[in-house]
């Protein structure tokens, strides 16, 4: 299952210990990381990256939603983001590229106060237990939650709202009077103009996931094809 983890520590000392563990993890085959960086909240409330790996083919596809996370955490104060963060350039903080949901970036928030560090990563994983036991044994908090795909079902629920509000003002634009014409009509068209702004993000999304889909796959078999050719190496 993919992931967005995040696990808060005292000291930035042990939140790279923490992502050292991942990596290890990851060495033993315990949980595969697509991307991860290290941060920081800062005492304006604003977080910044510390460190991040290198994004490799995944690019920003992966990392929009590590750095809209990122963003996210900073609040209103947003990401500061360093000479080590190129991955995450094009992060937003946006929660619908993040792909959590809002109670997962508030409880996160809440324990990453200022002057406190966490290790964040996209990773996917299969037990939990690998990771806490690790994380909690250097004094990490882990936080995770499955990434959502493309969940619809509110945004369809309100363009099917916006949809009857326009069939009913184009019937009384029909039955309306001289006078009262002009008015219905830039209603319409404004109410128009927000459905298709609404099915063009919607599309955008579906592409997007399509393509976050199509790089994992690609990411998940240059790495078995690495692991293969070190250890066919290993045999020699």
């Amino acid at each position: 299952m993919d992931r967005m983890l995040v696990v808060v520590f005292d000291t930035e000392a042990k939140a790279y210990e923490g992502k050292n563990v991942l990596q290890m993890l990851e060495n033993e085959g315990s949980i595969v990381i697509y991307s991860y960086a290290v941060i920081t909240k800062n005492a304006g409330g604003s977080t910044s990256v510390r460190y991040s790996d290198d994004p490799g083919p995944l690019g920003t596809l992966v990392g929009t939603s590590l750095g809209s996370v990122i963003g996210l955490l900073g609040g209103p104060a947003g990401v500061a983001i360093g000479a080590a963060v190129g991955m995450l350039a094009g992060g937003t903080t946006d929660i619908d590229n993040a792909r959590v949901g809002d109670d997962f970036i508030d409880d996160v928030a809440k324990k990453l106060t200022p002057n406190k560090f966490a290790v964040a990563a996209e990773i996917q994983e299969e037990w939990t237990t690998p990771v806490d036991t690790r994380m909690e044994a250097i004094g990490g908090t882990v936080f995770r939650r499955a990434l959502s795909e493309v969940t619809d079902v509110v945004d369809d629920e309100d363009l099917t709202a916006m949809k009857a509000d326009f069939a009913q003002l184009k019937a009384e634009h029909a039955k309306a009077r001289a006078d009262r014409k002009a008015k219905l009509q830039e209603k319409i068209n404004q109410l128009d103009s927000k459905i298709q702004a609404r099915l063009e993000k919607a599309k955008e999304r579906r592409a997007a996931a399509q393509q976050r889909a199509q790089a994992k796959v690609e990411f998940l078999k240059t790495k078995a094809a690495n692991l293969k050719a070190k250890a066919a190496q290993t045999n020699i």
